[in-house]
């Protein structure tokens, strides 16, 4: 049997780890190692959203047919009705504007997309769980060298970090950037990447469940949320939910935000189960569409959102970050897990090019940060921005306003979520690939 042309070990096997697997599993010139700290796959993470972009890439990675018989959600061109938005921190709640995308917004449980993209990986692609990563070395000849919390070693040519927020990956590679720029007299950027190596609460939690459709529909049967993707939203808080699992179950997250909290640290852990008081008092005026959905939860999981402050450059060497161990964001556009199938594919894509070896891994990376970067740091903006939006946290008295100004305000602001939004449906994943092939066969 032949050498491979490239050796990847991935550290995490979460939608941007086995993405990037499959990616690159289908040629067989590339050996993958995937590393999972877990003791298994776990259900964690509930619904997810997939726009046209990150879409495009599931169609090109040939599971989209699959993944379509996992979800309720139909593929369309053309507009589709993404989002219906509320007005509901009130006893009478009010429709104002409904999302239209370019293309669907696919709803599926991220289990159903993790067992997936499983079932088409290669018998060649090996998969190892328990293992953590604790540090790497890498010089400019020799292999990356891996070291595992369990005393275990391993090597590649390649290293990629999928392994989340708390990414052991980018602790490691943020370390190495701190410890040359101190050796080479820039002390300011050694200290900015110490900084980068943590993530930072956003001063937002989040309350996630699924709510069996069967137990929402025997206290409504026609509650929006049975058929529609729905956000309601309110001072300082809102709630989105929609069906999954075709349609067998409803993934509810309720957010409770303390945009003046930005940036300081959260006390306790950053997920626990809890009970619905945790987070109910916040909506005791809401409209009963809401106040339904919130009888109807059990046990949910409280989650604090941190994200990862911006990076220099998602790549060290032969090492990169892909997903949210390089730009972890909240999830406000429903675009955390678009984005690391995005991240994937571009670095499948420079990696498996033709001229592509391990005597230049490192352009490959550099072009892949240049690629990437630039979109993944807008989007989690974006996703910040919105998440602003949604509460209301503008200096408008919004109780004092007439009922024809406050008409007039909730739809500048719904024309603000489309404005802030539409990258995701009138750009093209084409596009990134086309940069990033230009990129390399320019050099």
């Amino acid at each position: 049997m032949s050498q491979p042309r490239l050796r990847v070990a991935i550290c995490g096997a979460g939608i941007g780890g086995l993405t990037c697997a499959l990616a690159l599993a289908k040629y067989g010139d590339v050996q993958v190692d995937v590393y999972e700290s877990a003791s298994q796959l776990a259900e964690v993470g509930a619904g997810i959203g997939i726009f046209p972009r990150p879409w495009k890439v599931i169609k090109a990675l040939g599971i989209d047919q699959e993944l379509l018989q996992r979800t309720e959600s139909e593929v369309k061109d053309g507009p589709v009705r993404a989002f219906r938005y509320r007005k509901s921190d009130q006893l009478k709640g009010v429709d104002f504007y409904t999302l239209v995308t370019n293309g669907t917004l696919i709803t599926i449980h991220r289990a159903d997309f993790q067992q997936v993209l499983i079932s088409h990986l290669p018998q060649s692609t090996r998969m190892f769980f328990k293992k953590r990563i604790r540090s790497y070395t890498q010089d400019l000849t020799g292999p990356v060298e891996l070291l595992f919390e369990d005393g275990s070693r391993a090597t590649c040519d390649l290293l990629i970090g999928a392994d989340g927020l708390k990414s052991s990956v980018r602790t490691a590679l943020l370390n190495e950037r701190a410890y040359w720029a101190q050796a080479e007299g820039r002390p300011s950027e050694a200290a900015r990447a110490l900084d980068a190596i943590h993530p930072s609460w956003t001063g937002q939690v989040a309350y996630r469940a699924l709510i069996p459709a069967a137990k929402l529909r025997a206290c409504n049967a026609n509650h929006s949320v049975l058929t529609t993707p729905m956000q309601y939203l309110g001072k300082n808080g809102f709630v989105i939910a929609y069906p999954i699992s075709q349609g067998r179950a409803i993934n509810f997250v309720a957010f409770v935000m303390r945009h003046d909290l930005e940036g300081t640290k959260f006390n306790g852990p950053w997920m626990s189960a809890t009970d619905v008081s945790a987070f109910a008092s916040n909506f005791q005026t809401w409209e009963p569409e809401v106040l339904m959905l919130i009888s109807c939860v059990d046990r949910p999981l409280q989650w604090a959102i941190h994200t990862v402050k911006p990076m220099k450059s998602f790549v060290s060497g032969r090492v990169a970050l892909l997903g949210d161990a390089a730009h972890a964001m909240c999830p406000h556009q429903g675009s955390g897990a678009g984005q690391a199938i995005e991240d994937a594919y571009i670095l499948a894509t420079v990696l498996r090019h033709r001229g592509t070896h391990r005597g230049n891994i490192e352009r490959a990376l550099q072009v892949y940060d240049n690629v990437r970067r630039p979109l993944a740091l807008q989007v989690q903006e974006r996703s910040r921005l919105n998440g602003r939006y949604f509460t209301f946290a503008d200096d408008i008295d919004w109780e004092r306003l007439s009922e024809s100004q406050l008409w007039e305000k909730l739809q500048q602001l719904g024309n603000r979520f489309t404005r802030n939004w539409e990258w995701a449906w009138t750009t093209s994943i084409d596009g990134s690939v086309q940069e990033a092939l230009s990129m390399l066969e320019s050099r």
